[in-house]
């Protein structure tokens, strides 16, 4: 048999292809062939891929931390030791995202415990809900502690 365009040569006949394939015996070796794939392959494909949202670690801190009680940045910084240059983008992003809502401090407020306002973070319905599947998949979010009256 020659070899064709797209002809993968390996040792092993158990590498799996996510794309239909034949494993044609070649001496010591297997030719794997690609068959044209059509559109009911890539539909089978596309279900066998997980849709599932997923969160980075650092999103997942963070989310862990707001729903910890530690609802503005320099707590969420805190508390997970990311950096600034990470927490506020990635709140930025999940606020984009939906999975948190932000409101700034009244000004008076600010004015009478001295120091600029702040933003402050809460969760929405959906980032619980991504929460709690990242809470699976990362075990250690747990370890973030809640936050105290004071913090």
């Amino acid at each position: 048999m020659s070899r064709q365009h797209g002809d993968i040569v390996g040792s092993e006949p158990a590498i799996a292809f996510p794309l239909p394939a034949v494993y044609v015996p070649q001496g010591p070796f297997f030719v794997i062939r690609l068959k044209t794939v059509t559109c009911r392959d890539l539909h089978r494909y596309a279900e066998a891929v997980p849709t599932e949202p997923r969160l980075s670690h650092s999103s997942a801190m963070i989310l862990q931390a707001i729903a910890s009680g530690h609802v503005y940045g320099y707590t969420i910084m805190d508390v997970t030791g990311l950096a600034s240059g990470t927490v506020y983008p990635a709140l930025r992003c999940l606020d984009r995202e939906e999975l948190i809502r932000s409101q700034w401090e009244e000004q008076a407020i600010a004015e009478a415990e001295l120091h600029p306002p702040r933003k402050y973070y809460k969760l929405t319905r959906t980032g619980e809900a991504l929460l709690d599947g990242s809470r699976r998949r990362y075990p250690l979010l747990l370890k973030i502690e809640a936050a105290t009256e004071d913090s």
